[in-house]
């Protein structure tokens, strides 16, 4: 199991104005952080933190790698490119707290756990559908939706007569001459 410590910064030891931090994702890490959307993968975290004044601090994230989802159609785990590049705001201030892209961090801890927030912007890049390329999903599966599918629309719906109230609808439909 991965431990989350290394992604706790601590804000106030930073010496310089710009420190560069990065950080190499793997299956460990998405395990340790339990989270339903992606449970595998493979990306590279590159974190510039610029202390833009005395208690306040600009985080830049660029996130790259390939992370494992589960395919939409067939259940199957699939691969997923990641590329995104994200911002936040830091500032010290009396307990934590979160506002949209500003983060407040109780001045007398000045510590950032940021292992949430990566996995976040990793999620959030995720496009909503994820399905397999064309002809690379799970045969079987498909084979099987297919069945379902079929059944399921033509189950007695041809015997049916139609309810008049909805006839009426379809000369909506027909093309005027």
């Amino acid at each position: 199991m991965c431990s989350l410590q290394p992604f706790k910064i601590d804000l106030k030891g930073l010496k310089d104005d710009e420190t560069r931090i990065s950080f190499a994702l793997d299956d460990s890490y998405f395990e340790a952080i339990d989270a339903p959307e992606v449970r595998k993968g493979d990306v590279a975290v590159d974190l510039l933190v610029r202390r833009v004044a005395d208690s306040c601090f600009d985080l830049s994230f660029h996130i790259s790698g390939e992370v494992t989802v589960q395919c939409d159609r067939c259940l199957d785990d699939m691969p997923q490119a990641i590329v995104t590049d994200n911002r936040m705001a830091v500032k010290f201030g009396d307990e934590y707290s979160e506002d949209d892209d500003l983060v407040t961090v109780p001045e007398d801890d000045g510590v950032l756990d940021t292992a949430w927030f990566i996995y976040e912007f990793i999620a959030l890049s995720i496009p909503i559908k994820h399905v397999h390329a064309p002809g690379k999903c799970n045969r079987d599966m498909i084979e099987t939706l297919a069945e379902h599918s079929a059944t399921r629309s033509s189950e007695g719906e041809a015997d049916k007569p139609m309810d008049p109230r909805w006839s009426g609808l379809l000369k909506i439909k027909e093309p005027k001459d």
